[in-house]
């Protein structure tokens, strides 16, 4: 008699199948905004020994499951991770944010690996590993890496800029030099990915933070061809896998996005316009989103509106309730609570 695995709402929801009441979890639920992760963090020393001690990135993904039981963990580590393994020196400074050796010329761009060393990446795999092994069987694991053009603009510029200037110069000034860079993340994106889903993660995303910086044909070049690739790339060896796109900014061209990258959800903004969502995109795929994160900082009456605007918009099609980006640091705990009993108290 074989046994039946338990049901995991969100992969419910990515496979078609609408829950009653969405499934939810938080862009960055494992982070600063929790005092348990602070009091690691001030024990580990750097964000990048947090990353790459397992013991550590496995506590961290479990830290908001064990207070808030999200129907997924999502695993501790960063997008940057892929150019590091690739052999760029990255680091973070203190109150700055990621610093890396600035590929800003075709000549140091010729200096980049083709391929990365995926042994300094075994311990984001062994992280996962163990948190699979703690999961309750019902709560999904999410793997993740950033989109190549999101990457590559820290890439370039060695660090994070207000509008990622310097890498749009150089997609328009130097095309093959940063195709270059776009190709080789996009080929070891899929590895890491796949290195991802051995390794014990039921789903995954692809963060593309910048993509709403881009024009129409540039975003089409930089944000949706290279997503299609790294899609088709990590099907080609696992055929069911779940993917979720999130496009930052992307606005009225999310309906190209969806159709052309074959993502089996798209996380959405704050910004994005629900009729344009309902009708263009979530007829075709689930949509996960998209409370802003200083509703959820605000709580009371405007952070019950905020939910209950999500809820009204989307939770009559394929949902995963999330937020717009990342939960801020200064969020209080209690408001986090007040979302997760109204979202789970929906019944439509």
């Amino acid at each position: 008699m074989t046994q039946t695995q338990p049901i995991k709402p969100i992969l419910e929801v990515l496979s078609g199948r609408r829950q009653t009441v969405p499934p939810i979890w938080m862009m960055r639920q494992a982070g600063r905004y929790l005092p348990e992760y602070r009091e690691l963090r001030a024990r580990a020393g750097g964000f990048l020994d947090l990353c790459f001690t397992p013991e550590f990135a496995a506590e961290i993904t479990l830290q908001p499951i064990r207070r808030f039981n999200f129907n997924a963990a999502v695993i501790f580590s960063d997008i940057l991770v892929v150019p590091y393994a690739l052999g760029r020196e990255v680091r973070f400074e203190a109150g700055e944010g990621p610093r890396l050796e600035p590929l800003d010329t075709p000549e140091k761009v010729a200096t980049l690996a083709n391929a990365a060393d995926f042994g300094k990446l075994e311990p984001v795999y062994e992280a996962l590993r163990r948190v699979r092994r703690a999961l309750d069987p019902k709560i999904a694991l999410i793997g993740f890496c950033g989109a190549p053009w999101t990457v590559a603009t820290y890439m370039v510029a060695g660090q994070g800029t207000p509008d990622q200037a310097p890498a749009r110069m150089m997609a328009y000034s130097h095309r093959e030099a940063f195709a270059k860079i776009i190709d080789v993340l996009v080929e070891n994106s899929i590895q890491y990915l796949l290195g991802q889903l051995e390794a014990g993660a039921d789903m995954l995303q692809i963060f593309d933070t910048w993509a709403g910086v881009l024009p129409p044909r540039e975003f089409l070049r930089w944000s949706v061809e290279p997503t299609r690739r790294i899609v088709e790339g990590v099907r080609a060896r696992a055929r069911d896998a779940k993917i979720i796109g999130f496009p930052r900014g992307a606005g009225a061209l999310l309906p190209q996005y969806v159709e052309a990258t074959g993502v089996d959800a798209v996380s959405i903004d704050w910004a994005a316009e629900p009729s344009l969502i309902r009708e263009r995109v979530q007829t075709r795929v689930a949509v996960q989103g998209n409370l802003d994160p200083l509703a959820l900082i605000t709580g009371g009456r405007a952070l019950d509106r905020a939910v209950d605007d999500v809820l009204e918009n989307y939770a009559k099609g394929r949902l995963i309730f999330n937020l717009g980006h990342g939960i801020l640091p200064e969020t209080p705990i209690a408001h986090v609570e007040q979302m997760l009993k109204r979202v789970r108290a929906y019944g439509g």
